[in-house]
């Protein structure tokens, strides 16, 4: 027996499971984006920095050698140091063997950027210092901007390549929950966007979906054919037996015959009720549930005074046949179980519209309130329950047939003696008609 909520959990368990999947393969995509950036960074430091450390080595030694050249010309040196400082837009200091100031441009140059001795010939004859930072526009933002628009656009380019990856499986998981629903023409198409391997996945899940159609039709088939087979002859015998009545034959063999085609009859009407709720069958239309209840009494030969329409609107929209079985269920268990049919009553029941039936019998035990609607479940002449004799899926098929018009089966003891046993129905048409497999 399925659970009636089981699409809907499905539902909430694929969506859960795409999401988790979806955030794995983003959070994964952008780690693996921002360690190859720090391993292209860090590499690129590396051998940058080496570069540039050379570059950096060979002007101290051109700046160190121009110095040297002018070094004994004052004019020439002074020259020079006013030329690199205008040209470079620097402030620089020239100091002695003894760090005594010989000329300066611009502000004092206290914690020089760049110091480059003058060497002539091994003599170290003075050293110039260099401040250019301050005079650089200083703007974190000219460095951390751009590594932030990159970091983003790669992260939106993770999150579209997990979106791309997930979509097809979205798809699947959507299809998979209709299946389950019981709409078994579903496919999946997932377009030139699917991978190879989701393809295959999409082309098996075609396949299998397009097996269960088949097979669920053909058993539909099946089922129809072996029921107007199995009630053909039934009506025969049943003819047969009237023949042999009115030519003399013995009467309690007869209704012997008779009682056990009645029989056959009924468990026929039931498994064709139960294949119809599997196989998703249910025809809805407008009914009144005073005639439902009148057509069942009939049926069963009982009175049509026993009908008690206690609620105040009776129309409702329903499957005819279906909840004709229900309602020829519920009257057959209190003349099997209840010593016969007191009253069937349309009442309203928890804001629904519902029919119950009154019977006469001792009532139901402890715990049998939710046993009784149990497939198989019955209970023989001295009360005690077994599982062996008729199917015992009468109740069970009630309360199947409730589920499947939006309402519930329920049972309970009346004040006065006796049972009460019936099943609710929306007014309104029911939700959600019970596709195959409902339970």
């Amino acid at each position: 027996m399925r659970h009636p909520h089981g699409p809907w959990r499905m539902t909430r368990l694929g969506h859960y499971i795409r999401a988790r999947l979806h955030r794995r393969i983003f959070i994964l995509f952008g780690l693996s984006i921002l360690v190859t950036g720090l391993l292209v960074a860090t590499v690129m430091n590396l051998v940058g920095g080496s570069t540039w450390r050379q570059e950096m080595e060979r002007a101290r030694t051109f700046a160190s050698n121009r110095f040297a050249e002018v070094w004994d010309v004052p004019e020439r040196r002074d020259a020079l140091v006013q030329g690199i400082s205008r040209d470079m837009d620097v402030d620089l200091e020239l100091r002695d063997p003894s760090d005594a100031l010989l000329i300066r441009t611009g502000e004092p140059c206290e914690r020089p950027d760049l110091s480059v001795p003058v060497v002539r010939e091994g003599t170290r004859l003075g050293q110039v210092r260099a401040c250019y930072w301050r005079t650089r526009p200083r703007n974190p933002w000219r460095s951390i901007l751009p590594l932030m628009l990159g970091g983003a656009v790669l992260w939106m380019a993770s999150g579209a390549i997990a979106r791309r990856l997930t979509r097809p499986m979205d798809d699947l998981v959507r299809a998979a929950s209709a299946l389950g629903a019981g709409k078994l023409e579903t496919r999946v198409k997932l377009g030139r966007g699917a991978s190879g391997e989701m393809g295959v996945l999409a082309e098996a899940f075609n396949d299998m979906a397009a097996r269960i159609e088949r097979q669920m039709a053909d058993q539909r088939e099946l089922l129809a054919a072996v029921s107007h087979e199995l009630r053909t002859p039934l009506a025969r015998m049943r003819v047969l037996t009237e023949i042999l009545r009115d030519g003399g034959g013995d009467p309690k063999t007869l209704d012997n015959v008779d009682r056990e085609v009645v029989e056959l009859d009924a468990l026929v009407g039931e498994l064709l009720a139960s294949s119809r709720l599997d196989f998703g069958q249910v025809t809805p239309r407008p009914l009144d549930a005073k005639e439902l209840g009148a057509r069942a009494l009939e049926r069963t030969g009982l009175p049509a005074e026993l009908l008690s329409a206690e609620a105040s609107d009776t129309a409702l929209v329903g499957d005819a046949t279906l909840l004709g079985r229900a309602l020829a269920n519920l009257l057959d268990n209190a003349r099997r179980h209840g010593t016969g049919a007191e009253a069937l009553r349309i009442i309203e029941h928890e804001g629904l519209l519902a029919f119950c039936v009154d019977d006469r019998g001792p009532g139901l035990q402890p715990g049998e309130e939710t046993r009784i609607f149990a497939p198989f479940y019955r209970k023989d002449r001295g009360g005690e329950a077994r599982e062996a004799g008729s199917l015992g899926l009468g109740l069970a098929l009630v309360q199947r047939i409730a589920r499947a018009h939006g309402g519930e089966a329920f049972a309970e003891n009346r004040p006065g003696g006796g049972a009460r046993v019936g099943f609710s129905v929306q007014r309104a048409g029911p939700p959600a008609l019970a596709g195959p497999g409902t339970a």
